[in-house]
C-alpha cells in the first residue's frame, strides 16, 4: 500500500495506456473483417477519401487557430504571478489530441460501416458486434489519449512548479500548475467545438439537400446510389457523428477533471498523498471508469435475429456503471483521510472555518460521486423515452404527420420543449444534492462520476453512425432486403443512442460548467456574484441570448449549404441522362466539395462567439459581470441543447418508424405515404437541431467557462491593481447599505 501511496500519480497514465491498448487490439480485429464485394469496398473508398478530405480541410484552418492563440497565450502567461508561457504548450498538447482522438475513431469508422454492411449479409449478432467494436475502439481512444494527456501533464507541472520549488498545494506553486494545465482543457475544448459545429454542418447539409430532392421530389429511396450527395450524407456521419463527437467528448472528460482538480486544490487535507488527494481523485476515478468500461463492453453481445438490440446496450452500459461506482467506494475511502474537509476560500484571516462554511467527509465525496452516476443515467433513460420508437412522444408525432406537414413540426416542437422538464429537475436535483454532501466539491466530483463511464458511453454512441453508414452501403450496393433490414434495426437503435448520448454530454456539461464557474469564482478573487447590481443583471441577460444567436448561425448555415446542395442534386438530375435508369454515375465529388467548403467556411463565426466573448466582457467589465455572463449562458444553453437535441431525435425516429409501418386511427401506413412524406420534412427540420446547434450547446457553455477560467488570474491582478476598480468596488460596497425613504405626502 505503502508503494502505490508514493506512485499512484504515475500510475494514473497508465490507465489510459491501458485502454489505448485494447483499443489497437480491437482496431485490428474491426480491420480483419470481410469488407464485402468490390462495389461495397468501392463506395466506402468514397467515404474514406471525403471524410479524410473534410479533416484535411479543417486542420488547415485549425491550424492557424492554434498558432495565433498559442502565441496570445504565451504571452499572456508572462503578465502575471500565477501563469506560465507554458500554458501555450498545455494548449497545443490539448489542441492536437482532441484532433488525434476524433481521427482515430473515424478512421476505424470508416473501416468498421462497410464490413458492417458484410456481416448484417449473416446475422445481426455478427452486424452488431462488427460496428460496437467500430464504436468501442473510439471511445477507448478517447478517453485513453485524455487520461494520458491530462495525467503526464499534471506530473510535469506539479513537479516544476510545487516540489521542485518547495511549494504548498493549496498555495499559489499549485494553483500555477493547476492553470498552466488548464491550457490543455482550452485547446481540447477549442477544437471540440470546431469540430462539433464544422462537422454538423458538414453533415446536416448534405442530409437535408439529399432528402429534400432525393425522397422528397425524385421519389428515390434514402442512400440511393443514383443520388448525388449520398456520398456526402455518409461521410457526413463519420465527420460530425464520430469525428466531431469524439472531439466533443474528449474536451468534456478533460474539462470536468480539471474543474474538479481545481476546487480540490482548495480543500485542505491530511492524507497519504502529500495533500494533493483530492486532485488526484477525479482523475483516478476516470482511470477506473476506463477500466470497468472495457469490462461493460463485453456484456454487449446478442445471439437471435429477434433479441433486442437495445437491451444488449443497456446492460453493458450498466455493467460499466455498477462496477464503477462499487470500485470508487473503495478508493475514496482509501485516498481520503477520515478527518472533515473545508474550502481554503473559507477560512477567516485567523485560519478558523468561517460561520456559515461547509464541512463535509470523505463519505459525503463518495455521496456526490453516487448522485452524478445517478443523474447520468437518468438523464439517459429520459432522453431514451423521448426520442425512441414506439414510446409516447415519438407516436404523438406519428399520429400528427396524418394531418400534414405543419402538424408534424408542431407536434416536434412541443415533444422537445416539454422533454426539458425532466431532466432539468434531475439536475436541480443532482446540483443541490451533491453540494448537500460535499460543497462545491461535491458538483465537481458528480461530474467526474458521470463522466467517469465516458469510454462506454461514445462507444454506445459511435456505434450509430457505423450503422447508419452500414446502412447505406446496403442500400447503394443493392444488397438484399434482409441486409438492410438489419442495418435498419441497428441505425433505429443508433438514434436512440446517439440522442442518449447528447443528452448525457448536455448533462455533463451542465455540471462541470457549474464546477467550473465555481472555480472561476476562487481565482478570479470575488466573493459572490450580486445580481442585483445592474451590470451583472446585464451580463446575464447578454448571456441567455449567446445560445440563441450560436444557434441561429448555426442553423443558418446550414440551410445556405442544403440550398446550394438542393441546386446542385437537381442540376444533376437534370443535366446527366441515364442517373435514374443507373447508366451514368453521378459526380459523387461536387456535392462532397459544397459540403466541405461550407462547413469550414460557416464555423468560424460560432466559435468566435464562444472564445472571444469571455474575454470582451471580462476585460471591459470585470468578474463579476463575466460571472452573470456564464451563469446566463450556461441556464440558456442547457435548455436549448435539451430542447434542440430531443426534438431531432424523436423527427428522426418518427420518421424511420414508418420503415416498418405504423397504424394511424386504424390504418396501416407505410413509406411514400403523405403522413411518411409529412415526417421527412419534420425530420429535415430536426435535423439541423439535433446534430448541429443542439449538441453544440454543451461545448458552447464548457468552453466560456473555460476562457473564464483561463483568465480569471489576469482579471483578479487587473482588480487588485486597479485603484479606480477599487473605488468603484468600494462605492458598490456602501450603495448596498444606503436605505432610501421617500417623504410622505400629504
Amino acid at each position: 500500500m505503502d508503494f502505490l501511496n508514493d506512485y499512484l500519480i504515475y500510475l494514473i497514465p497508465v490507465f489510459g495506456l491501458i485502454g489505448i491498448a485494447v483499443m489497437a487490439v480491437k482496431a485490428a480485429w474491426v480491420t480483419k473483417q470481410d469488407p464485402g464485394d468490390g462495389d461495397m469496398v468501392k463506395l466506402a473508398g468514397y467515404i474514406a477519401d471525403g471524410a479524410m478530405a473534410f479533416l484535411r480541410a479543417e486542420w488547415k484552418v485549425l491550424g492557424g487557430f492554434v498558432f495565433i492563440a498559442g502565441l496570445l497565450l504565451a504571452w499572456s502567461g508572462t503578465t502575471v504571478a500565477t501563469s506560465s508561457p507554458i500554458i501555450a504548450v498545455s494548449f497545443v498538447i490539448g489542441a492536437f489530441l482532441s484532433a488525434f482522438a476524433g481521427y482515430l475513431g473515424m478512421r476505424i469508422a470508416t473501416k468498421a460501416n462497410v464490413r458492417t454492411t458484410q456481416a448484417a449479409r449473416t446475422s445481426l449478432a455478427q452486424a452488431l458486434k462488427v460496428s460496437f467494436t467500430g464504436g468501442t475502439v473510439m471511445g477507448l481512444g478517447v478517453a485513453g489519449l485524455a487520461i494520458i494527456g491530462l495525467g503526464s501533464l499534471f506530473i510535469v507541472f506539479y513537479t516544476v512548479y510545487v516540489k521542485n520549488t518547495g511549494g504548498t498545494v493549496n498555495g499559489e506553486a499549485m494553483a500555477k500548475a493547476l492553470d498552466v494545465l488548464a491550457g490543455f482543457s482550452l485547446g481540447a475544448e477549442s477544437i471540440a467545438l470546431f469540430a462539433r459545429v464544422g462537422g454538423g454542418i458538414y453533415t446536416k447539409a448534405a442530409d437535408v439537400g439529399a432528402d429534400l430532392v432525393g425522397k422528397v421530389e425524385a421519389g428515390i429511396p434514402e442512400d440511393d446510389v443514383r443520388n448525388p450527395a449520398t456520398i456526402a450524407d455518409n461521410v457526413g456521419d463519420n465527420v460530425g457523428d464520430v469525428a466531431g463527437m469524439g472531439a466533443d467528448l474528449f474536451g468534456s472528460y478533460v474539462a470536468t477533471m480539471l474543474a474538479t482538480m481545481v476546487l480540490g486544490r482548495e480543500i485542505v487535507s491530511h492524507d497519504n498523498f502529500g495533500g494533493i488527494a483530492p486532485i488526484l481523485l477525479p482523475m483516478v476515478i476516470a482511470g477506473l471508469g476506463l477500466v470497468f468500461s472495457i469490462v461493460g463492453t463485453s456484456f454487449v453481445k446478442i445471439k437471435n435475429e429477434t433479441d433486442s438490440v437495445q437491451k444488449a446496450l443497456n446492460i453493458g452500459n450498466w455493467a460499466s456503471i455498477i462496477l464503477t461506482a462499487i470500485a470508487t467506494y473503495f478508493v475514496v475511502q482509501w485516498m481520503l483521510p477520515n478527518d472533515s474537509f473545508h474550502m481554503v476560500r473559507d477560512e477567516d484571516a485567523s485560519h478558523a472555518i468561517k460561520a456559515g462554511s461547509l464541512v463535509f467527509t470523505k463519505n459525503g465525496v463518495f455521496m456526490s460521486i453516487v448522485v452524478g452516476l445517478i443523474v447520468g443515467t437518468l438523464m439517459s433513460i429520459i432522453t431514451e423515452y423521448y426520442t425512441a420508437m414506439g414510446k409516447r412522444p415519438v407516436l404523438s408525432i406519428i399520429r400528427q404527420s396524418s394531418t400534414g406537414h405543419a402538424t408534424n413540426i408542431i407536434g416536434g416542437l412541443a415533444v422537445g420543449m416539454e422533454s426539458t422538464v425532466l431532466p432539468i429537475l434531475v439536475l436541480a436535483s443532482g446540483i443541490y444534492g451533491s453540494y448537500h454532501f460535499a460543497g462545491l466539491y461535491g458538483v465537481a466530483i458528480a461530474a467526474a462520476g458521470m463522466m467517469a463511464t465516458t469510454a462506454m458511453q461514445l462507444a454506445i454512441d459511435a456505434f450509430g453512425p457505423i450503422a447508419d453508414n452500414a446502412g447505406g452501403i446496403a442500400e447503394m450496393s443493392r444488397l438484399p432486403e434482409e441486409v438492410r433490414h438489419r442495418t435498419d434495426n441497428l441505425d433505429a437503435v443508433g438514434n436512440t443512442t446517439a440522442a442518449t448520448g447528447k443528452g448525457f454530454a448536455i448533462a455533463s456539461a451542465a455540471l462541470t460548467s457549474l464546477a467550473l464557474f465555481a472555480a472561476f469564482v476562487g481565482v478570479a478573487g470575488i466573493e459572490h456574484i450580486d445580481i442585483y447590481k445592474a451590470d451583472v443583471l446585464a451580463g446575464l441577460f447578454v448571456g441567455g441570448m449567446i445560445p440563441f444567436i450560436f444557434s441561429a448561425l448555426c442553423i443558418s448555415a446550414v440551410g445556405r449549404a442544403a440550398m446550394a446542395m438542393v441546386e446542385e442534386v437537381r442540376r444533376q438530375f437534370r443535366e446527366i441522362p441515364g442517373i435514374m435508369e443507373y447508366k451514368a454515375k453521378p459526380e459523387y465529388e461536387k456535392c462532397v466539395a459544397i459540403s466541405t467548403k461550407a462547413s469550414i467556411r460557416e464555423m468560424v463565426a460560432p466559435g468566435l462567439i464562444a472564445l472571444i466573448t469571455p474575454i470582451i466582457i471580462g476585460f471591459a467589465f470585470g468578474p463579476e459581470v463575466l460571472g452573470g455572463l456564464l451563469a446566463g449562458v450556461t441556464v440558456s444553453g442547457v435548455l436549448m441543447g435539451i430542447f434542440q437535441s430531443n426534438a431531432g431525435g424523436a423527427w428522426d425516429n418518427a420518421k424511420k418508424s414508418f420503415e416498418k409501418g405504423v397504424e394511424i386511427n386504424g390504418e396501416m401506413h407505410y413509406k411514400k405515404s403523405d403522413p411518411h412524406k409529412a415526417s421527412v420534412t419534420g425530420d429535415t427540420v430536426g435535423d439541423p437541431f439535433k446534430d448541429t446547434s443542439g449538441p453544440s450547446m454543451n461545448i458552447l457553455i464548457k468552453l466560456m467557462s473555460i476562457v473564464s477560467l483561463v483568465i480569471a488570474p489576469h482579471l483578479n491582478y487587473q482588480v487588485q491593481n486597479n485603484p479606480r476598480i477599487q473605488r468603484q468596488l468600494q462605492k458598490q460596497s456602501m450603495n448596498t447599505h444606503v436605505v432610501i425613504k421617500a417623504d410622505k405626502k400629504v
